[in-house]
């Protein structure tokens, strides 16, 4: 019954921002701010909730989510180094783990790189152009230095919850797979005999999960797909500028017909769009460095002194890495719980190979693409041009646009296929959440993605800052619920990955120490 009344008041939510927004957005934005701004702030006060260290204010979900994954990677004795060779080897080898064992409708839908592209379409985003710009401009180019040390103690948290979301999916009837953190919050924390704390952290992680990409995946996502596309094709003289609800009814009608087909279309696209637009943006960044090749030594000079002595940064290298680590934590959603959904539907016998796997996406996000985009800003000198009220995308653009003068017209290509990649995976997340909550049948999982599709109109049409600012605090909120299933599950995590390295005879020094231990 509470279900239903959920579900019932879900849908009518969204009828009461969809319906309006093809008529006068302007006006719906301003009623919309004035009855839910103050619920917005409040649960995003909440959310962020700071504390001044040094003169820097930190969100306590920001230093939990460092501690998190700090205290995972000593735990798991730096696996983002030592296995990240084998997570290699499980997506380009000829011999891979998952592949040891014959497969049959209950071993998954999708392969190890389908899911990883699917994972990657999600955490490669307008971020990785916008955000790190944004961090470089208020951290110094040290901040580049703290965002990959971040993704490094990043990929053993990523290990750890895609572990266990393999471990603990559950197949259905109809041979799809539903995992992620709901299902190994719930069912793993019931194991330890804390039913009574699994089962409302997993709702609470659901109830996170839908706003989050209602909004931050999707509506966010479209809007600023939206503004690159005005900028181009004319700014007020372009037909997207008066109608901008057109480019929204065009991308809702790509992506529904792709999240319809479930995580095998949803896969199969992604796998395809995320190499054609990561392989864009770096060969266009390739173009930058090696056009300023000979101020690198200058750069990374300059990178490393701002990572220890900033000069202009209130907090000194104490911020420094805040604002790099939080940079490099929203960017490659490690420890959020987002990504583990996608990976859940892999094909695979061994949840372990597939945690391997995973790390693959945060040193890709991060330390190379970010990192890309870091080397972009840095080496052309553009970070020091950096002033209130310029966005991300303009400060990567006109860094982009100082050696290769037409390329904001190839930014708008990447933006577009960066969101509506971004968009098409969330998608999925927030469906398999919204079945959490309300169950996954055939009418209940259509009306989602109806309405998935509708607020990427919503989101293209309108500037919903209060609903932003809410659903970005959903999106960290997630973290919390997620982070206390896996540290009360971490000790199994470890004990799976010794008998795995055992198994399949990897040979590390550090393997060597466990066993030992272990003894």
């Amino acid at each position: 019954m509470a279900k239903s009344v959920l579900y019932k008041l879900a849908l009518a939510v969204s009828a009461l921002l969809f319906f309006p927004a093809c008529t006068s957005a302007a006006s719906i934005d301003e009623e919309i701010d004035k009855y839910f701004a103050p619920f917005s702030d409040a649960f995003s006060n909440i959310v962020f909730f700071s504390v001044d260290i040094m003169g820097v204010k930190i969100p306590l979900v920001i230093m939990f989510l460092i501690i998190a994954s700090i205290v995972a990677t000593f735990y798991m004795r730096w696996i983002g180094i030592w296995g990240f060779k084998h997570s290699l080897k499980q997506i380009f080898g000829k011999k891979k783990v998952e592949f040891n064992e014959s497969h049959n409708s209950r071993d998954g839908e999708v392969s190890s790189f389908g899911a990883l592209a699917t994972a990657l379409s999600g955490t490669v985003g307008l971020g990785n152009i916008a955000g790190v710009a944004i961090a470089i401009s208020v951290g110094g180019p040290g901040a580049m230095f703290w965002m990959s040390i971040g993704a490094i103690f990043g990929m053993a948290l990523k290990f750890c919850e895609v572990t266990l979301s393999l471990k603990y999916r559950r197949f259905n009837a109809d041979g799809s797979v539903s995992g992620g953190p709901m299902f190994y919050i719930a069912h793993g924390l019931t194991r330890k005999g804390l039913r009574w704390l699994g089962q409302p952290l997993a709702l609470l992680f659901a109830l996170m999960c839908v706003p989050g990409a209602l909004g931050g995946g999707c509506m966010l996502q479209i809007n600023q797909a939206t503004q690159q596309v005005v900028t181009i094709t004319g700014g007020e003289n372009s037909i997207f500028y008066t109608h901008s609800w057109l480019f929204g009814v065009i991308i809702s009608i790509l992506v529904g017909l792709v999240i319809v087909g479930g995580i095998k279309s949803i896969a199969n696209v992604t796998s395809k769009i995320v190499p054609i637009m990561c392989g864009l943006y770096i060969t266009a960044s390739l173009i930058i460095i090696l056009t300023n090749l000979v101020n690198i030594p200058h750069a990374l000079a300059i990178i490393f002194e701002e990572a220890f002595f900033p000069k202009a940064l209130a907090g000194g290298m104490i911020g420094c890495i805040i604002i790099g680590m939080r940079r490099s934590i929203q960017s490659n959603e490690a420890g959020s719980g987002s990504a583990p959904i996608a990976y859940a539907a892999v094909k695979t016998k061994e949840p372990v190979s597939q945690g391997f796997v995973s790390m693959i996406e945060p040193f890709f996000d991060t330390i190379i693409v970010c990192s890309m985009t870091a080397f972009v800003i840095i080496l052309t000198g553009q970070y020091l041009n950096y002033r209130e009220g310029i966005s991300g995308v303009e400060l990567t653009s006109s860094a982009f646009a100082s050696v290769i003068s037409f390329f904001p017209y190839i930014l708008a290509v990447v933006i577009i296929l960066f969101a509506i990649s971004t968009i098409i995976s969330w998608s999925y997340y927030g469906q398999k959440a919204w079945g959490y909550i309300f169950g996954e049948g055939f009418k209940r999982t259509k009306a989602y993605q109806l309405m998935f599709c509708g607020f990427i109109i919503v989101g293209s049409a309108m500037n919903l800052r209060s609903i932003i600012d809410f659903t970005d605090a959903t999106m960290l909120a997630m973290a919390v619920p997620n982070l206390i299933a896996v540290f009360v599950l971490i000790k199994e995590i470890k004990s799976d990955l010794i008998e795995y390295c055992k198994k399949y005879n990897l040979v590390f020094a550090m393997n060597k120490v466990w066993f030992k231990d272990e003894k």
